[in-house]
């Protein structure tokens, strides 16, 4: 082989590791999910080496304690029995006690869990070896990437190191991903205080002076006391009740939706978009630019609920053949888009006092209000219908 060759291999043989490390990136970043995460990333790097099969275990960070966290196409034998996956192994062995820094073959001999089912190609699916990839953030171990195909081979060393540098890349990610999980929790537990401290200074205060208002109100009546007297402690209670329901209803909107316990706002329309696409028409997706630092839960919930509206009204008015929900977010805003293809309507007949109630539009004006934001109906008959909602980040 001439040198020209060599070169020009080389350099085809960085092209396409280039490209494998780019396309791993951009999987990893799409999500702050752990879970989703993970399993795009099994994906990719099965997909991306020829392999068939993967799973990623982690060390819990409070006990240390290995745990299955994600996992692609493992053989039947694996499946059939999951308590084969939990615990610890050969692998995790060498790996907590200071070995295994980089990415290794090891042949099925040596990986306890598939030793345990034996070499029935039943149970094995034919898998004869894996590579384990360290997960290793600076000094702290992550936990271990095992990835596997049917077929006998030893990844050479080029395979190895592309291993190596994408378990260096989803060591980060993970690490990004849980650093968004505490960040997320501090916030709900900040906001259910703040909630606390809200009720306590102005509900439980303006219920306080309610009663004090009608108590006099009551004293009054039996002194036979001027009407006048009586109508002006009534008139203050009734003030007090009508700030007390508004302050009430500002703190149940901020109060988060049980679709968002544990999930970013991106993942949970992204639920609600799966849930509601059954397969036939209307076809419903979801768009969204990468989350990178969480939301507030008050706008986390008032968006979910003004774009859950949204949705039931197209699935139930606008016999749509697509249905999209878009999420924007930019450093200061946030823009929830709904939009349909559908039959559309007048605007004139969703104005207040009309249609209105029937679209559950007061509602979802009255959520992007309370979050300082904008709310805007746009729609004509036989030219769908798109519902925007932009509020402050």
């Amino acid at each position: 082989m001439s040198d020209r060759e060599h070169e020009s291999q080389v350099l085809q043989r960085r092209s396409y590791e280039l490209s494998i490390l780019n396309d791993v990136a951009r999987a990893l970043n799409a999500s702050v999910d752990l879970s989703t995460l993970l399993a795009r990333a099994l994906e990719k790097v099965t997909e991306l080496l020829g392999l068939s099969t993967g799973w990623v275990l982690l060390l819990d960070e409070a006990s240390g304690e290995p745990y299955l966290a994600a996992e692609q196409n493992l053989p039947p034998g694996l499946r059939e029995e999951p308590q084969l996956m939990t615990g610890t192994c050969y692998c995790l062995d060498s790996f907590t006690g200071g070995g295994l820094d980089d990415a290794a073959n090891i042949n099925v001999i040596t990986c306890s869990r598939l030793r345990k089912l034996g070499l029935a190609r039943d149970k094995t699916a034919g898998l004869r070896y894996h590579a384990s990839v360290p997960l290793i953030v600076g000094t702290r171990r992550l936990g271990m990437l095992n990835v596997a195909g049917p077929e006998w081979r030893e990844l050479d060393e080029d395979e190895l190191n592309l291993l190596r540098t994408i378990g260096d890349m989803l060591g980060v990610a993970i690490e990004r991903a849980r650093l968004h999980a505490r960040q997320l929790d501090a916030a709900q537990t900040e906001e259910r205080n703040r909630l606390a401290r809200e009720i306590h200074d102005t509900i439980a205060q303006d219920l306080s002076g309610i009663a004090f208002q009608l108590e006099a109100a009551a004293a009054l009546l039996a002194q036979r006391a001027e009407p006048e007297r009586v109508e002006r402690s009534v008139t203050a209670a009734l003030d007090l009740a009508r700030k007390g329901l508004d302050e009430a209803r500002r703190s149940v909107l901020d109060l988060r939706a049980a679709p968002l316990e544990g999930r970013t706002l991106p993942a949970a329309l992204d639920a609600l978009a799966d849930e509601a696409d059954t397969g036939s028409a209307p076809a419903v997706s979801f768009e969204a630019v990468p989350l990178q630092t969480p939301l507030s839960p008050a706008v986390e919930v008032g968006l979910y609920r003004i774009a859950q509206e949204a949705l039931q009204n197209a699935l139930r008015h606008a016999d749509a053949g697509r249905i999209m929900i878009r999420l924007d977010i930019s450093s200061d805003r946030v823009r929830l888009t709904v939009e349909d293809d559908g039959r559309g309507f007048a605007i004139e007949s969703a104005a207040p006092g009309r249609a209105a109630s029937h679209f559950g539009l007061i509602g979802m004006r009255e959520r992007a209000r309370l979050l300082g934001g904008s709310f805007q109906l746009e729609s004509s008959p036989g030219a769908g219908t798109r519902v925007t909602a932009e509020v402050p980040r």
